[in-house]
Formats: structure tokens, sequence, C-alpha cells
């Protein structure tokens, strides 16, 4: 098993904030193919945190994890004080409001206009937000947040993909959640789109105060956006620390994502 390396973590910064999220010693295997052999991560609140790791290597199975859509073998998983692995169904679906997910490929709902993929998840959790009667002031201003207010009558073939990025992301923010999960946020999209997202992603965490994790094999991205970073490798966290300190590393594992 390979050592976990800490490279110049910003300790006496992230020490002043308490953990909004935890995963301790998280094991999934399918058969003989161990993909998490006891994977630990903390996010702190208002930090965006990047995970870095190659094709297959847990990324994906770890996400599944966090959100409850897949079962780990062993560990523990605590969002916002809660174990989410002893969460009944309602728990786990009120506590998954406070949680939004960005999708790779965007996942309006192609049959919806934009305005009506946002009131989508309002109808879904009448709980946080009430039976609204009229949703268009939370609409028109998850839009703004993107930039997006004249776009909301518009289905989405009509958009552009760095359009629809930035649509998903209103629905997301809609929820006003407390975690926002960006997974491959740039992928699929042109330079100076990506470069857009980036910075309204780090827009959004001013805005919004949010605490972010974001799954990325952009470097770009990864070093403009976050603040420490996480590097999967085997199953494990390999490596932990700021974008440079890692980029300089001699380590040939960690050298392997910045070339």
């Amino acid at each position: 098993m390979n050592s976990i390396q800490n490279i110049q973590t910003p300790k006496e910064t992230i020490s002043l904030k308490k953990p909004i999220l935890e995963i301790k010693d998280l094991k999934k295997s399918f058969g003989n193919n161990h993909v998490l052999n006891g994977f630990n991560l903390q996010l702190f609140e208002g930090e965006n945190l990047v995970i870095m790791g190659k094709s297959g290597s847990g990324k994906s199975v770890m996400i599944k994890c966090l959100v409850g859509l897949m079962q780990p073998d062993s560990g523990s998983i605590s969002v916002m004080g809660k174990d989410i692995n002893t969460l009944n169904r309602n728990d786990l679906d009120e506590l998954r409001t406070e949680i939004g997910f960005l999708f790779q490929g965007s996942a309006l709902y192609d049959s919806m206009t934009v305005r009506e993929n946002l009131e989508f998840p309002l109808r879904r959790h009448k709980h946080k937000f009430g039976d609204l009667t009229d949703t268009t002031e939370l609409v028109i201003e998850a839009l703004e947040s993107v930039g997006l207010v004249d776009a909301i009558d518009l289905m989405p073939v009509e958009l552009s993909g760095g359009m629809q990025r930035r649509v998903a992301l209103a629905r997301t923010l809609i929820l006003k959640p407390k975690i926002i999960l960006y997974d491959e946020p740039t992928s699929g999209l042109d330079p100076i789109t990506a470069k857009e997202i980036i910075e309204l992603m780090r827009r959004v965490q001013r805005q919004y105060k949010t605490s972010s994790l974001i799954i990325t094999h952009d470097v770009d991205c990864a070093r403009v956006v976050s603040e420490r970073m996480i590097l999967l490798v085997d199953g494990i966290n390999y490596a932990e620390g700021i974008f440079e300190a890692l980029r300089a590393s001699k380590d040939e594992k960690i050298k392997a994502f910045f070339k």
C-alpha cells in the first residue's frame, strides 16, 4: 500500500474552519477489483477542493457512495455531521437538497424549457421551500447568477454546450445547497468556454459561500479553482496539498498528473 503524502497543505488556513464533509477509510470492491482501498477526505466550509485521478481510479464510485447511490463495503461518510449510511430514505432525500450536483453532461431535461428545468427541483423538494405557487423570483435569481436570464424560455437544444452547463449550474443553485459537487465541469468545452465556466465556479463560491468538491482531469481548471487538491491513486488519497507544491513534486506518480 502506498503511503499518503501531505505536500504543503495550508494547515494554518483550514484549521480555522470545520469540515462540512468527511470520508474515513472508505473501501469498495467489485469482485477482485478493489476500487477504493481506504480513501479519506475532509472538505472544509467555504473550500474549493479538487480531486484528480486517472480514469477508473474510483472517483465516480466515491461520488456515488457520497450521495447514497452506492453502499461502500466499509468506512464512513459524514455530511454536515450526519452519517449518510445510517439515514432513512426521507432523511437522505432531505440531506440531498443541501448537496448540489453538476453532472458532466449537464443532464437537462430535453422536453422542458430552461424555466421548467429549474422549477423541477423546487417541486421535487417541497419540504425545503414549501408548496410554491410562483417560482419566477427564484428561477430568475438563479439564472442571474449564471448570466442567462434571457434564456428562461428556451429549450436545451437551443443552447450551446457552455450555456447548457450554466443552466445546469443554475438548477443546482436554485436549492441553495451548502455543498456543490462538480463532475468534470469543463469536459467537452472549448478552451474559451471552459475558462468562462471556471470563472463562474469561482464567482458562485464567493456569492453563495459554498463548499465545492471538484472532480476534474483539467489541469488548468485545478490550478485556477483549487485551494487544495487530493490525488487519487491506487484507491487512496495518495497525495494532498496545494497545486504548485504538488506540481513541483519529484514523485513519479504525482508528476504524471501534470505532464
